[in-house]
């Protein structure tokens, strides 16, 4: 649950949703430098909740879990909705 405390971390859940993104897209989605981004990715990625595959100079994210975006729009529910 550490892991997926951070906000920007919740942003990289939620920007993936049920999608594979790259390093750069999810720069994009967001809005923060690429270091930040891969630093929060790692630590996912580390704690198995996150999964990588490279293509070329390209690395793709995704979720690795299913009951992880269970949990991300459970959270996503009871915090967002006004």
């Amino acid at each position: 649950m550490k892991a997926l405390a951070h906000p920007l971390r919740l942003k990289v859940l939620v920007a993936l949703n049920d999608q594979e993104l790259s390093v750069q897209d999810l720069v994009d989605a967001v809005g923060t430098t690429q270091s930040n981004v891969s630093q929060h990715l790692t630590i996912m990625r580390d704690k198995n909740i996150l999964s990588s595959r490279r293509e070329a100079n390209q690395v793709f994210y995704r979720v690795g879990d299913c009951k992880v975006l269970e949990l991300v729009a459970l959270t996503k529910s009871i915090f967002c909705t006004p």
